[in-house]
């Protein structure tokens, strides 16, 4: 093994270090309102997902970033596995799928703003269509000024903006029930059980597996522990458990203390802290909150604007993009592939004038989001199986139990459970969300999925680089 080809890292992570960095990269308020029209079944939807997708993410990044920590994490591993092609495909739908992300958390940041001035404006598509783009070029261009300003916001953000609504929101949800409160959904046995009659009532179950995504992004300090093969796993135990915890109690606290048939999915989070604020006679705690999920909102956005492009930038140096992309400014900045993507967020904030209602248009952006996510992670899967077998010999610090076997049964799992959110992302939210023509739905989540997906068949094979 070179030098070049194993990376020795020079500060070792303890192991309450990793868990808050896996925390942070996925614990999201966002979704919480979707996970509670399920009720007490959440709990069971919760674990399926967690057994299904976020475990097997974790085992398989964990074993491929301890083998081969270089730059360039997934698109490093897929062009190993399978080629330059496959490694641009998977780089690129982290970033697609991660540009699609950034109109729904800003919808969310809309919305909240809304709330502190004028709750009808959550309706509006005229506010938050300006709103939206607004925050988000305005997050572009200060992230043209280099990661300090990110890396300085992020940590804040992510425990005030996400951390402390999600533990206020489980306290505030048990002292009202500890008062004698009686919960807006059965607690029971049977409650657990999701019944689940048909496919349409499984909609928000893609939305509740979104929300564990993001756990690879840690398994890059894998070696900076220091004993992975004991610490790292151990570590993941930690995290996985926590983040399934508090999104189960969070999204719970919600279900039991706003009623089914007034749930909003886009401002859900703030109906049950103005309920918790008028129980309790403290109205100020949903001023307090919304401002913190506002603060939340525009850390995630801001820090994760450069983040994706990491990934596109390894593929532009391999020649798999027009020299163009790969140029940086004063401040090491992509700059280009900054512009380029703020410039399809604004597109994609059209789809407000196409579908009825803005939570209409919320949730159909974070279906496709979902999809292509899952595609990105069906690849992921595949790698780790194809690189078991084509570099059985590289040394890894961390491996997944079982041989071969152990590899197939974890891929599996992810696997299946990708495929089940991508076709859930065709059904329309009937008698759910006002969507208005069914048709028109799927029309748009086909239409924009087929021409996200077509940039990858432009790439055939990396030109040749220049040589000056």
């Amino acid at each position: 093994m070179t030098a070049t080809n194993r990376y020795i890292p020079k500060k070792v992570l303890s192991l309450l270090s990793l868990v808050m960095i896996n925390i942070i990269a996925v614990d999201s308020i966002r979704t919480l309102p979707m996970a509670a029209n399920y009720g007490f079944a959440l709990v069971t939807l919760y674990l399926i997902a967690a057994i299904g997708f976020l475990v097997p993410t974790a085992l398989i990044t964990a074993e491929l970033a301890t083998a081969w920590p270089q730059k360039g994490g997934m698109y490093s591993w897929t062009k190993l596995a399978f080629g330059d092609k496959w490694g641009f495909c998977v780089v690129y739908l982290q970033w697609i799928y991660n540009i699609i992300w950034y109109p729904t958390i800003l919808t969310l940041i809309a919305s909240t703003i809304a709330y502190l001035y004028q709750p009808e404006l959550i309706q509006n598509a005229t506010f938050m269509t300006i709103t939206v783009l607004s925050t988000f070029w305005i997050c572009t261009l200060l992230n043209c000024f280099g990661m300090r300003f990110s890396s300085l916001i992020s940590s804040i953000g992510s425990i005030f903006g996400t951390m402390f609504p999600m533990l206020l929101l489980i306290g505030l949800a048990g002292a009202w029930w500890y008062n004698g409160n009686n919960p807006e959904i059965e607690l029971s046995f049977n409650a657990l059980n999701p019944n689940i009659r048909s496919m349409t009532e499984l909609v928000f179950f893609s939305q509740i597996v979104y929300s564990l995504l993001g756990l690879e992004m840690s398994s890059v300090h894998a070696l900076e522990v220091k004993n992975p093969k004991r610490d790292y796993p151990l570590a993941l135990l930690i995290s996985v458990v926590i983040i399934i915890f508090s999104l189960i109690f969070s999204s719970l606290a919600i279900a039991m203390v706003v009623p089914a048939n007034s749930l909003d999915n886009l401002t859900g989070l703030i109906q049950s802290f103005s309920l918790f604020s008028k129980s309790f006679g403290l109205p100020w705690v949903g001023t307090m909150v919304a401002c913190a999920i506002l603060v939340g909102g525009i850390a995630a956005v801001a820090t994760w604007i450069i983040g994706p492009t990491k990934g596109l930038f390894a593929a532009a140096d391999d020649g798999l993009l027009p020299t163009r992309l790969s140029k940086t400014n004063q401040f090491d900045v992509p700059i280009n592939m900054l512009i380029l993507q703020a410039l399809i967020c604004s597109i994609l904030t059209l789809f407000y004038l196409l579908l009825p209602s803005v939570e209409g248009t919320y949730f159909a952006l974070s279906q496709m989001a979902a999809q292509l996510s899952m595609l990105m992670y069906i690849i992921l899967f595949s790698t780790a199986i194809k690189l078991r077998y084509s570099q059985a010999f590289t040394q890894r610090p961390f491996k997944i139990p079982g041989g071969n076997w152990g590899m197939w049964l974890t891929c599996s799992l992810g696997i299946v459970t990708c495929l089940l959110v991508i076709i859930i992302g065709f059904i329309p939210p009937i008698d759910k969300i006002n969507i208005g023509d069914g048709r028109l739905y799927q029309y748009v989540i086909i239409i924009g999925l087929m021409l996200f997906l077509s940039p990858v068949l432009l790439i055939h094979k990396p030109k040749k680089k220049m040589i000056n």
